[in-house]
C-alpha cells in the first residue's frame, strides 16, 4: 500500500459506487483509500471523460484506468451479451504489460468468468497468438508494435467495438520509437472511443499524440515528484574503475547497505561481470537484461519484489531505443551536418566506421528483445538503494533509474559511480568501452538542482578501504572475457529450461516455484574460496563504544578514523555501517 501522503484519506473506494463483485476485489486487495490521482482520475473516467495525467511509477495510476474500465465493461454485460474487445490497453514494455495484466486479474477474481483479459505482448509468435484473439477478450494489453501485427491481419476486429483506449508510460513508448506504429494504429479504431494517456512528463510529442487521441480531455498534472525529494538521498562517489569494485565489495561485504538493492549496468557484458565479481565473495545476485526469457525476467522481478533476493543486476539498454538528452541530439545533428563539409577521404573513413558501427549493434542486438525495458516502466517494490555502477549515458535514463527507489513515501538512497576521463587504464581488463560520466554528469546535476534536489559527494575513508584491495585484484583477475561469455550462455541455457517450467509445470505445481532460484552461481571463473570471508585483520578498528553511539545523523556516519581496541570487534558488526562510508557535508 502506498504512504499516507500519496493517500487522500478524505475518500474511500466504497464512493465510487463500484459493482459489487469488484467492491469485493478491492478490498480483497486491502485498498481503502485511493491514491491522488485515483481520487481525481476514476469519477471522471466514470463519466466518461477522455483523460491525460501526468504520474510517475508507483502513483496508483494503473488503477486509476482499469477500474473504471471494468466498472464500465460490467454495466455493458448486463445490457448486451456480445463477446468482443472493448478496451485496448498499450503499453511500452512486455514486463510492464505483464504486471498490468496480472494487476486485472486480481481485480476479477470475482467475474474471472464473464470478463476475459489477453496479453500479447509475450514472446508467443503471433500466429500462435490468433485463437486466443478467436475467443474475443473484453481486455487487451500489448505493445504497440504487437497490437498492429494483429490489426493488420485482421485477428483483431475493433473498428466498431473498442470503448476504452489507454496508452501507459506515454512519453517511453514515444521514445521506444513507436510513434509510427501508435500513428498506423488509429485508422483501426472506430469514431468515438473513451481514452487515457498516461505519461511521466508532458513533451511536444505528447502534445500531437493528445492531439490524435483525445477529445476534451481532463488534464491532471499531480506534483507528486516534489514531494519523493525528502524521501530520497543522491550521493556522487568520483573514483577509478578498479575502485567501482573495491567499494561495491566494502559496501556490500561489510553490509553497509541493509535491504534491497538494485545494480545498473549499461551494457550485458558489464551485468555478468559484476555478478561473477560478488560470486568470488559469495555475495549471491541475479541479473535481469533482454537476453533471457520473457517468463524468466518475469518470475525474476516478482521474486525480487518478494523479497527472495536482496542484490539484482539490471542492464539499462535505454540508449538503444533513442532515449537521448536533447544535448546529444542536437549534438548528432551538428556532427551530420559537419561531415558534409569533411573531405571525400574523412568521408569515406567516417562512413566505413558508422557502418561497422551499424553493423556492430546489429550483431549485439539479435539476442536481445526489443520490447526490454527496466529503468522504467517495471514496478520494483521496497528497493532501499538503486547503484549506478555505469553511470547512464543519459540525464533521462538517470532519472528513471533512482525512480526505484524513494516510493510510496518510504526513504531511498541512489549512489552513483562517476569515472574521470583521465582515469588511466589498467591491467585488469575492466575498462569500459565508452566513458561519458562526467558529461552527463554536469547535466544530472543541473537538472537536479532545478528540481531543488542535489547530489551530494561521498567518500570512503581510505585507510580502511585500502585493505580489501588485493583482496578484490584477486577476484578481478579470473574474470576474463571467456568467462563472461561462458557465463552468459550457461544462464541463457538455465532460464530457458526454467522458463519452459514457469509456463507448464510449475502451472500445476505452484509450490515447486519455492525451489527455483535465479540467484545460484554460475562459476565459469575459479572460485578462490579464501576470499569468501574477510578475516579479522582487515577490518577497519573503532574507538570507544561511546564514539560507536555518538552518531545519529545518517546510516552511514560522518567523518571518522578507525583505531582502538581489536576487543571490540564483535560489536564491530553493529556500527560498521555508520563508520566506513562518510559523506562530504
Amino acid at each position: 500500500m502506498a504512504d499516507q501522503h500519496l493517500l487522500e484519506e478524505s475518500k474511500t473506494f466504497e464512493s465510487f459506487d463500484f459493482d459489487p463483485r469488484l467492491s469485493r476485489a478491492i478490498a480483497q486487495l486491502e485498498f481503502v483509500h485511493p491514491t491522488l490521482i485515483q481520487a481525481k482520475a476514476i469519477p471522471l473516467a466514470m463519466a466518461g471523460k477522455d483523460i491525460l495525467a501526468r504520474a510517475r511509477t508507483g502513483s496508483g495510476k494503473t488503477a486509476a484506468y482499469t477500474l473504471p474500465i471494468i466498472q464500465k465493461i460490467l454495466s455493458t454485460k448486463e445490457s448486451t451479451s456480445e463477446e468482443t474487445i472493448k478496451a485496448l490497453i498499450l503499453v511500452p514494455t512486455r514486463e510492464l504489460a505483464e504486471q498490468v495484466t496480472s494487476h486485472i486479474e486480481r481485480l476479477l477474481v470475482y467475474m474471472n468468468d464473464l470478463i476475459k483479459v489477453a496479453n500479447l505482448a509475450g514472446q508467443v509468435p503471433p500466429q500462435l497468438q490468433k485463437p486466443m484473439l478467436a475467443e474475443n477478450p473484453d481486455i487487451v494489453v500489448a505493445t504497440p508494435s504487437r497490437a498492429l501485427v494483429h490489426l493488420q491481419a485482421q485477428n483483431m476486429m475493433i473498428n466498431d467495438t473498442l470503448q476504452n483506449l489507454v496508452i501507459d508510460e506515454a512519453d517511453l513508448i514515444l521514445s521506444f520509437g513507436y510513434e509510427d506504429d501508435l500513428r498506423k494504429i488509429l485508422p483501426f479504431l472506430p469514431k468515438i472511443y473513451q481514452s487515457f494517456l498516461m505519461s511521466a512528463t508532458f513533451t511536444k510529442d505528447i502534445d500531437e499524440l493528445k492531439q490524435l487521441v483525445l477529445r476534451k480531455p481532463a488534464i491532471l498534472k499531480l506534483e507528486e515528484e516534489k514531494e519523493t525529494s525528502s524521501q530520497l538521498t543522491q550521493y556522487v562517489i568520483k573514483c577509478s574503475e578498479f575502485d567501482k569494485f573495491l567499494f561495491t565489495f566494502v559496501m556490500l561485504k561489510l553490509r553497509l547497505l541493509r535491504g534491497k538493492v538494485i545494480f545498473f549496468v549499461n551494457d550485458i557484458d558489464r551485468c555478468y561481470r559484476l555478478k561473477l565479481f560478488l560470486e568470488q565473495f559469495a555475495i549471491h545476485s541475479c541479473v535481469l537484461n533482454s537476453e533471457l526469457p520473457l517468463n524468466s525476467r518475469y518470475h525474476i522481478v516478482e521474486e525480487f519484489n518478494r523479497g527472495k533476493y536482496n542484490y539484482l543486476i539490471a542492464t539499462d539498454e535505454s540508449e538503444l531505443k533513442g532515449e537521448m538528452d536533447s544535448e546529444d541530439e542536437e549534438e548528432d545533428d551538428d556532427n551530420s551536418s559537419n561531415n558534409d563539409d569533411d573531405d571525400d577521404d574523412d568521408d569515406e573513413s567516417q562512413g566505413e566506421e558508422q557502418g561497422s558501427i551499424k553493423k556492430s549493434k546489429k550483431k549485439s542486438q539479435v539476442k536481445k528483445d526489443k520490447e526490454y525495458g527496466v529503468s522504467r516502466g517495471v514496478d520494483f517494490k521496497d528497493v532501499a538503494a538503486v547503484i549506478n555502477f555505469d553511470f547512464p549515458y543519459s540525464a533521462k535514463a538517470y532519472t528513471h533509474r533512482i525512480g526505484r527507489t524513494a516510493r510510496g513515501g518510504k526513504q531511498g538512497m541512489a549512489f552513483s559511480f562517476v569515472v574521470p576521463v583521465d582515469d588511466k587504464p589498467n591491467n585488469l581488463d575492466i575498462a569500459r568501452k565508452m566513458n561519458r560520466d562526467e558529461i552527463i554528469f554536469d547535466r544530472v546535476e543541473k537538472q537536479q538542482q532545478k528540481e531543488n534536489m542535489t547530489i551530494k559527494p561521498y567518500s570512503f575513508e581510505r585507510k580502511s578501504v585500502d585493505g580489501f584491495k588485493y583482496r578484490v585484484q584477486d577476484a578481478i583477475k579470473v574474470i576474463n572475457k571467456v568467462a563472461i561469455k561462458e557465463a552468459r550462455i550457461k544462464e541463457i541455457k538455465r532460464e530457458i529450461l526454467n522458463s519452459e517450467k514457469l509456463k507448464t509445470h510449475f502451472e500445476d505445481k505452484p509450490k515447486d516455484l519455492e525451489f527455483l532460484r535465479h540467484d545460484k552461481a554460475l562459476q565459469p571463473a575459479l572460485i578462490q574460496h579464501h576470499l569468501k570471508n574477510v578475516p579479522s585483520y582487515l577490518m577497519p578498528k573503532v574507538n570507544t563504544q561511546q564514539q560507536m553511539m555518538d552518531d545519529p545523523t545518517t546510516v552511514y556516519g560522518n567523518d571518522v578514523t578507525f583505531h582502538g581496541d581489536k576487543k571490540r570487534k564483535k560489536k564491530f558488526g553493529k556500527v560498521i555501517k555508520k563508520k566506513v562510508m562518510k559523506p562530504r557535508q
